[in-house]
């Protein structure tokens, strides 16, 4: 027992005590059985207290899941408020360069324009994290770089990227979108110089 509910125990057992007239002249059966139950009133009521305070803890960690799982569906639901945000701006600028350009004249202000919107879109994904990644002259990589084409080049070393046929990004450090490259293989003329020479990615001109 608690000390606050023994107090309040002993408390109640002396003024029932004191409510009860003539207890002093009760036989001992009689006055042991008014005192057990004054203690079982104490108990009942310290029961009583401790059923409401553990309702009462229920109920804030029930709350707390609830409040958990809601903040948790709102992370996943906004998670690209942040990149959206930053969109924004260069959504603008696109707009007002093809408002722009509906007024008519060269397409001089247009290239200009998208080009300005090109940049800054550029900039909000380096700022994501987004990188482009480094293809055109580097030798094939194929955890970055899938080959759509070998073109035979006397230019260019064997299994190097000749051609960038699309940009490939990376997502900090995971790959987001491999570049799509064409890749140098020897010519027939310098096969036949190098007949030893090989090409380390197998794939032919379809």
């Amino acid at each position: 027992m608690s000390e606050e509910n023994k107090k309040f125990s002993e408390s109640t057992s002396e003024g029932a005590e004191e409510s009860v007239p003539g207890l002093g002249d009760l036989n001992p059966l009689e006055a042991e059985i008014v005192s057990l139950r004054q203690q079982l009133q104490a108990k009942d009521l310290e029961a009583k207290n401790n059923y409401e305070r553990l309702l009462r803890q229920a109920a804030e960690v029930e709350n707390f899941k609830k409040r958990s799982t809601r903040e948790r569906e709102d992370a996943i639901r906004f998670a690209n408020e942040s990149l959206v945000k930053d969109l924004l701006p260069v959504v603008d600028n696109l707009e007002r360069a093809v408002a722009h350009a509906s007024g008519g004249g060269n397409g001089k202000p247009l290239v200009e324009g998208v080009e300005m919107v090109l940049r800054g879109l550029l900039d909000v994904l380096v700022k994501h994290g987004v990188s482009p990644i480094s293809a055109q002259g580097q030798p094939f990589d194929p955890t970055k770089h899938e080959a759509m084409s070998q073109v035979e080049s006397d230019e260019h070393e064997p299994n190097s990227v000749v051609e960038e046929l699309h940009r490939g990004y990376m997502l900090r450090d995971r790959l987001l979108r491999a570049a799509l490259v064409s890749v140098a293989k020897p010519s027939k003329t310098r096969e036949k110089k190098n007949p030893d020479s090989k090409v380390e990615n197998g794939q032919s001109d379809d």
